[in-house]
């Protein structure tokens, strides 16, 4: 992938102050534009799709899709897409899931300022952006998995059911989740009880209780 003139962005947050400080940041490069804005995951998919953006920065959480199912729908649908994920988080799971989806980086918000435009032009140019205990994170996962034969456990659900899980938990009714993931509501009746099943849960509260330990959504 050739790096373009002008590095084209897609900043998606769920607060508009955030995304306007983050915006003036971008915007004061003369080699980053941000050309569209997202309130969530779901607007933040459709957006890349709709816009001819080279780099989406994702916050790691967002209602409808976080920034980590917004990164995997977009890697599965556009492989040359770059995608950073912003996250309040200095969180080993958050920062590894990030590269499981297939980030390029995972940049706090607390260093943003300092961090989030070296973190966009080694993006560009294909190269991993870490902050410092991330790279010690990663170090020592490698070192306890060093000689291990299985790798650990994977979660038990599949992708989509990580989403009707998420949209349940905020609240989503099974007819509106039928229209948000465009299946129908049988369909999502079916995944809510596999879902129940597999995690030995009985209800929506439990449920909620799930996607927060899950990082799905913030208590």
């Amino acid at each position: 992938m050739v790096t373009p003139l002008k590095t084209r962005v897609l900043l998606a947050d769920d607060h508009a102050v955030v995304r306007s400080g983050l915006r003036a940041v971008l915007d004061g490069e003369p080699d980053i534009e941000v050309v569209a804005e997202a309130a969530d995951g779901s607007e933040a998919v459709r957006a890349a799709l709709a816009h001819e953006v080279d780099l989406a920065i994702l916050d790691v959480s967002m209602p409808k899709l976080t920034g980590l199912q917004a990164t995997a729908e977009l890697r599965r649908r556009r492989r040359q897409l770059r995608v950073l994920i912003l996250s309040v988080h200095d969180n080993e799971q958050y920062f590894f899931e990030a590269l499981r989806a297939g980030a390029s980086g995972y940049v706090l918000k607390s260093a943003a300022n300092r961090d989030l435009i070296d973190a966009c032009r080694a993006a560009m140019r294909g190269e991993p952006f870490l902050y410092p205990k991330a790279v010690t994170a990663l170090i020592r996962d490698y070192l306890d998995r060093n000689g291990e034969d299985d790798a650990p456990p994977r979660d038990p659900l599949t992708a989509r059911e990580l989403q009707v899980v998420k949209l349940i938990a905020e609240g989503y009714t099974s007819d509106e989740i039928a229209t948000e993931l465009v299946i129908r509501r049988k369909t999502v009746d079916h995944h809510r009880a596999n879902i129940l099943d597999k995690l030995g849960l009985r209800n929506v509260a439990e449920l909620t209780r799930y996607a927060i330990r899950r990082g799905l959504l913030e208590p």
